[in-house]
């Protein structure tokens, strides 16, 4: 958990602000995150917030939409509130999460071998489900990816959406990893599942080596003919997100497949571990804002 800055809200629609989930240049994340508390006291959320440089409304129109989703894997969202005089929010229960850069930094470097196949398998399957359902996330980046205790979640839903409609340039938008952008998404095209499997390609590089564009030989054996695919700029050569963690057919094309076992939950470093009892144990300790804790009475 992150000290707040100084121009950060004590309250988040009702909940009291208890600290920012990201340590992250502004440039970089798609949306704000906090650990709040509710009014109450007894329970606790992960707040998210548009980027004050991108547009509230269509932030908004994502976060409904996913308030509607139940896909295991996807950040649920619980509540979706803001009005005429404050931008919108929505809230998630909290559980001790780390977001993908983070949970490498905690590591000291890229994440070991097993763990970045296991996470490519989950992410996999969270996507598979979301396009059966005829979802596309749309906004898959390492920043999107909180790893927690059990397995990954996926936040930052419609990011790409949200940053521009179909039919404009989001090459270089405020909150877009570009790395992590389609090629047909950067050029303004409608958000589809390739476009998930790209961004998929890009977040287990980023994993493996500490940046989404490494070249071939960076990237472990194992991951070079799956993230290959995944990166290719024609979405029509680009695996399906079930081709991934399944028994592919024909046999030949068996190089392509992350995992067909994965382990549950994720096998996370000791280090990653260490470091979300860290954040569990500041959130015990933290206390209410002052102004919060008087608007409660």
């Amino acid at each position: 958990m992150q000290a707040l800055r100084h121009d950060d809200a004590p309250l988040i629609g009702p909940h009291a602000v208890l600290g920012r989930l990201d340590d992250e240049p502004e440039h970089t994340a798609a949306e704000r995150r906090f650990i709040v508390r509710s009014g109450d006291g007894d329970r606790t959320f992960l707040a998210r917030l548009p980027r004050p440089d991108t547009d509230p409304t269509r932030w908004a129109i994502e976060a409904e939409g996913a308030r509607r989703l139940s896909i295991p894997g996807l950040l649920p969202v619980g509540e979706v509130g803001g009005g005429p005089a404050e931008l919108p929010w929505c809230t998630a229960p909290y559980v001790p999460a780390l977001p993908l850069p983070a949970a490498l930094r905690a590591h000291g470097g890229p994440l070991p071998g097993p763990v970045v196949q296991a996470l490519g398998a989950a992410l996999a399957r969270t996507l598979a489900t979301a396009h059966a359902q005829g979802v596309t996330h749309a906004g898959l980046s390492p920043a999107a990816v909180l790893l927690t205790a059990d397995g990954p979640r996926l936040s930052c839903f419609g990011a790409v959406r949200a940053a521009a409609p179909d039919g404009e340039h989001r090459s270089g938008l405020p909150g877009l990893d570009s790395g992590s952008l389609a090629p047909e998404q950067a050029a303004g095209g409608r958000p589809r599942p390739p476009g998930d499997v790209y961004a998929l390609g890009a977040v287990l590089a980023y994993a493996a080596t500490g940046h989404t564009v490494p070249e071939r030989d960076e990237l472990p054996s194992f991951l070079r003919e799956p993230v290959t695919a995944c990166l290719s700029r024609d979405p029509a050569r680009r695996p399906q997100a079930h081709q991934l963690f399944s028994h592919p057919e024909p046999a030949a094309h068996a190089a392509t497949v992350l995992d067909t076992a994965t382990p549950s939950p994720i096998p996370l470093p000791a280090s990653v571990v260490v470091a979300l009892a860290h954040q569990s144990a500041q959130l015990l300790a933290a206390e209410l804002p002052v102004t919060a804790s008087r608007t409660r009475h």
